[in-house]
């Protein structure tokens, strides 16, 4: 465990040799010499020098930084920068990555870090370390903190409680704006950001809200009631992220009131956290599209990397077998005629990719509630429709080839019937699926994958391979 030291920050020195070092190259991507000149200044415990290099940095540059260093050497750049790291940056790195930083950081040092957080950033962190050193951490802050703070962390996970701040401004009904401007004027400890002022009655229940711009539009002796807005949004504590996410989506906010079961102000969401939200279920949903944990990131370990992916690798091999079986029924037909076997991948990965494709544009709408019970059947008709034409162009220009480069007409006209039967099939599955998942409670990005590449792999060998056995007389 490192035990930081209080260093301030020291003045920058007139040394060339890191003011010349840009962080990012031309292309947007961490400078490699930068990079070096970090690792060897920690390596040397050279404090100046690392003061000089990431001197005014933003919080999502020093993360970058973090991820790009050795693991043995996170804890030390902290180490060394002492009170003048910013533990923001924290929340800008893997969930991985973080853990690991925190495990090599005394609880002291994690206290002093996340007291000068928003609440929202400190809940982050706190909630990647163990109930143990979260209850030293909390032990180690101002009461009032520790109570803001373990309120957020007992809420769910992914929840609005989790990501909300809970710094705001609230005022009684009955000031005036001139007294609401006023307080926030002579008032040290406002908010870093905020969009709206909260009107709250003497049981903190949620009244109303009035925008920055309302406010300062308003003359000083008009009353807060007159000028707020009686029903401000809302979400409720334990509301899904996602959920809440969908709100700001649709009705363009930027900042929205949280509120416990009682209707009582905790906290309020900003678009920024939303933002990050937003990010990590698009994440979460092209991961699980392809087989992989919505949770994987690059600095996990390969163990864990190698044991995430295996389920939906041997799921996808048992799946190969069924292929393998309808194959294997028409084996006479494949001895007998072997273009058969060098045309056949050629549809079953046509089939696929469309397959693929369909399904992809399913589960995002899902996703986003673009697709419902409302719409079904238009969108069913419409991805049939698309792959009979694909279908059809495909059959033409695959046939065309198949049967001149086999100089044989009929076996151009059954590879392009075979087309036509498992794009208008992939289509069909690809929609298909994803809504069935869907009707009973199952996560289609998670499981629609295999389902589909069966269906137009079993589809695509059978009809092919059927039809040429029937056509050929196999």
């Amino acid at each position: 465990m490192l035990e930081v030291e209080d260093k301030t920050p020291l003045p920058k020195p007139d040394g060339p040799e890191t003011e010349s070092l840009a962080f990012r190259d031309e292309e947007g991507e961490l400078n490699p010499e930068f990079l070096a000149a970090a690792a060897d200044a920690i390596e040397a415990s050279e404090v100046e020098r690392l003061q000089r290099l990431v001197e005014d940095f933003h919080e999502s540059e020093l993360g970058d930084l973090l991820e790009a260093l050795e693991p043995d050497q996170r804890p030390r750049l902290i180490e060394l920068l002492g009170a003048s790291f910013d533990f923001a940056a924290l929340t800008e790195v893997d969930e991985a990555v973080r853990e690991e930083i925190l495990e090599e950081l005394e609880t002291a040092t994690v206290a002093e870090g996340v007291r000068e957080l928003d609440s929202d950033d400190a809940v982050t962190i706190l909630e990647s370390m163990r109930e143990e050193e979260q209850a030293e951490v909390l032990d180690q802050l101002p009461a009032i903190e520790r109570v803001a703070l373990q309120r957020s962390l007992d809420y769910p996970e992914d929840s609005a409680g989790r990501r909300m701040q809970t710094e705001f401004i609230a005022v009684p009904p009955f000031w005036t704006v001139g007294q609401t401007i006023d307080f926030m004027r002579e008032t040290d400890d406002l908010p870093e950001t905020f969009y709206e002022i909260f009107v709250i009655d003497p049981a903190a229940h949620l009244l109303g809200s009035v925008p920055l711009d309302r406010l300062l539009r308003s003359k000083r002796p008009v009353t807060i009631q007159d000028v707020m807005n009686a029903e401000p949004d809302r979400v409720e504590a334990t509301e899904h992220q996602e959920e809440v996410a969908r709100l700001f989506e649709r009705y363009n906010l930027v900042s929205s009131a949280v509120v416990d079961d009682a209707g009582r102000l905790v906290g309020v969401i900003l678009v920024d956290d939303i933002v990050d939200v937003l990010e990590e279920e698009a994440d979460a949903d092209i991961k699980q599209l392809g087989g992989v944990k919505s949770d994987e990131e690059l600095s996990d370990t390969i163990l864990y990397i190698q044991r995430s992916r295996f389920p939906w690798l041997f799921a996808n091999m048992c799946t190969a077998f069924l292929a393998a079986g309808v194959i294997r029924l028409f084996s006479d037909s494949l001895e007998r005629m072997v273009a058969l076997a060098i045309l056949m991948p050629i549809v079953a990965s046509m089939g696929g990719n469309a397959g693929t494709q369909t399904m992809t544009v399913a589960v995002r709408a899902l996703a986003t509630r673009e697709l419902g019970r409302a719409n079904a059947w238009r969108i069913i008709r419409r991805e049939a429709a698309v792959g009979l034409l694909n279908g059809l162009v495909f059959a033409i220009i695959l046939g065309t080839l198949a049967g001149l480069w086999f100089q044989s007409p009929q076996l151009g006209f059954v590879i392009g019937l075979a087309l036509v039967t498992v794009l208008v099939f992939a289509a069909l599955g690809g929609i298909f699926v994803p809504l069935t998942l869907n009707r009973f409670g199952v996560d289609p990005a998670v499981s629609s994958g295999p389902f589909v590449t069966s269906i137009t792999d079993i589809v695509g060998f059978f009809a092919f391979l059927g039809i040429a056995t029937a056509w050929f007389h196999l």
